[in-house]
């Protein structure tokens, strides 16, 4: 019996050993785990898309629940009449009102003022973590009325997959902007890769409530955001890359081999947006449209600031070309805001928390605040901290 005993023991202390030293490896090259989702997460009810159907806009809100059944409350409306939506987000049982305006524009692409920036990127669908930002930095208050004066909000890509809460972060930034617009701000909404991805009708990253939602709403899940969708069609109009004070904005990065073209910021943006929709692979000979709508060396998808052995210069030549002093970027996770290159790379990419899941370790939201020419960590307890 003493040997049973002494062997299961000497199992144990090997066991938690091990185990130690796999969380311990985890956490060193930042992984974590969702240890519990909350059924919340699956409430449909008051869900709701807007579609396009010649000049009526249609809205379809899901009502009902799975005990009970579900049914689509049709709406249609004239492009003239005031279109006032309700969002509801079912993990704090709160709603907020949306104003629909029919038209939508693209926006500059080049801003300048004096005005404070605020920069925030890779929410990926966790509307608690970044209505919460909001509210505690001064930018909104809980309804998602615009409090930032004529600051610059800048939401620096993929806002969206791997969480149940897409269809409210994309509502709650639809409506920032037009209170920004109202009060003289301005919401930036930067695409990032997984909108693109969206865009193009690719959903490995979705979670997969959306999947059942087009469903019940007679759809597949790519029409939930194609171009008849009042949030694809929104979604499409969008810049892959600003400057605005001279600080450039971009998901992924600036490859240094972009002089090589001679674009100009409008013509940047406009190559990426028209290819949105389109699938991209890699041709045999390459052009500047394949250039910037690659996943390796796009604007959107570019990871070369931290993956490739970049020289100061290299990096200063990219900016050089866009005119811009410096690049603020998101794509690639950091542990904190961080400032690479003598401060011409703002990586802001960090772990948010995640709506309706429980996770280890803890995760914490953290943005990037640009006042009078210099930059600051903006912590999820309201803290501002020099980088």
């Amino acid at each position: 019996m003493s040997i049973i005993f002494t062997n299961l023991k000497h199992f144990g202390i090997t066991f938690i050993i091990l185990m130690t030293g796999v969380v311990a490896f985890g956490l060193f090259i930042g992984a974590d785990a969702h240890l519990s989702e909350d059924k919340l997460a699956y409430k449909l009810d008051g869900e709701v898309h807007v579609f396009y159907e010649n000049k009526t806009l249609v809205t379809n809100i899901l009502k009902g629940n799975k005990d009970d059944g579900y049914y689509v409350d049709t709406g249609y409306h004239s492009e003239d009449e005031k279109l006032i939506i309700t969002v509801p987000f079912p993990l704090d049982n709160s709603t907020f009102n949306v104003t629909i305006d029919p038209e939508i524009t693209t926006p500059d692409t080049n801003y300048n003022d004096d005005a404070s920036i605020i920069a925030l990127s890779d929410i990926e669908s966790g509307f608690s973590a970044f209505r919460d930002f909001l509210v505690i930095h001064g930018i909104a208050d809980t309804q998602l009325n615009w409090t930032f004066d004529q600051g610059h909000l800048v939401l620096v890509g993929d806002f969206i997959d791997r969480g149940a809460s897409t269809t409210q972060v994309l509502w709650g930034i639809y409506k920032l902007e037009q209170s920004a617009k109202r009060a003289g701000g301005k919401v930036h909404f930067i695409i990032g890769n997984h909108e693109i991805k969206t865009l193009q009708g690719n959903y490995q990253s979705a979670h997969k409530k959306y999947f059942y939602i087009a469903g019940m709403l007679g759809k597949q899940q790519y029409q939930l955001f194609d171009d008849n969708a009042f949030l694809g069609r929104w979604l499409a109009s969008k810049n892959v890359l600003e400057v605005i004070n001279n600080v450039a904005f971009t998901h992924g990065g600036i490859h240094p081999k972009i002089t090589e073209f001679g674009l100009s910021l409008p013509d940047i943006n406009h190559i990426v947006r028209e290819g949105y929709r389109k699938l991209y692979y890699t041709p045999t000979l390459e052009t500047k449209e394949s250039f910037l709508r690659s996943s390796t060396t796009g604007p959107a998808w570019y990871r070369g600031y931290f993956k490739d052995d970049l020289s100061q210069l290299e990096v200063e030549q990219g900016l050089k070309a866009i005119e811009a002093k410096a690049v603020v970027v998101g794509h690639t996770l950091q542990s904190k805001v961080n400032a690479l290159y003598n401060n011409k790379v703002l990586a802001i990419d960090v772990k948010h928390p995640k709506d309706y899941l429980f996770s280890f370790p803890f995760r914490k939201s953290e943005g990037l605040l640009i006042k009078n020419g210099q930059y600051f960590r903006l912590l999820e307890n309201g803290e501002l901290k020099d980088i």
